[in-house]
């Protein structure tokens, strides 16, 4: 038996957020509903989900501040926005804080069903390039268990090391835009997040130091390239 996948639900409006769980539980959907966005990340925190539907404008708090919490927490769950807000402005600043997709109310559910399966398929391709072993130079790097090993040693790395070495390998020896790395495992490509990364940066090249034939280069004002 196929298990089923769970979402992670918030929605403020009771009538709706009622009405949508039980139609995602009827297409054979575990969903987890919160009518409330002050306590989402930490109930968040305490499962374990396949993809997050945020209601944009709740009460305590906005479901983009939530949206960029979670990716903090995990970075590569599938995010789905949903608003009233239609305004360009406002898709953007969906897209800004790492949505997947941002669907606009009123819609149609076997619309929403699409999206959601769409986004699923395409996590799930990511999910299985993570479990491939990846050689880097005399390095050997485990993305699904996040460790890297040179002759038996091993150094375990962080979520967000991880990540960025992952998209790294997947850009070997080609430009890996900053934006990019910064909007996939961030979620924000603001000031604080971008030094963030590059102390991140930093870090992955003390890890890979043995191997002098490896460099991660910074191209100024535009990203970084890894060649080995």
């Amino acid at each position: 038996m196929i298990p089923k996948k769970s979402i992670f639900f918030v929605e403020d409006d009771l009538s709706f957020g009622a009405v949508l769980k039980t139609y995602l539980e009827i297409c054979n959907f575990s969903v987890t509903w919160l009518n409330d966005g002050k306590h989402a990340v930490g109930s968040f925190k305490e499962g374990s989900y396949d993809l997050c539907l945020l209601d944009v404008m709740l009460p305590h708090v906005d479901g983009f501040s939530i949206g960029r919490d979670i990716r903090s927490i995990d970075s590569h769950i599938p995010i789905i926005y949903l608003t009233a807000k239609s305004l360009k402005e406002d898709i953007i600043a969906g897209y800004r804080s790492g949505a997947d997709d941002y669907i606009i109310k009123p819609f149609d559910a076997d619309v929403l069903l699409y999206k959601i399966a769409v986004v699923l398929k395409r996590s799930e391709g990511a999910d299985s390039s993570d479990n491939q072993i990846i050689q880097i130079g005399k390095y050997t790097f485990n993305p699904q268990l996040r460790e890297i090993k040179l002759e038996g040693d091993k150094q375990l790395l962080s979520p967000k090391e991880s990540a960025l070495l992952k998209l790294l390998c997947d850009h070997k020896n080609e430009l890996l835009p900053r934006e990019t790395a910064l909007k996939k495992i961030w979620g924000d490509d603001g000031y604080f997040t971008t030094r963030s990364m590059d102390v991140f940066i930093t870090k992955l090249r003390k890890y890979l130091k043995d191997d002098t034939s490896i460099e991660i280069r910074n191209i100024h004002g535009s990203g970084f390239i890894m060649t080995l």
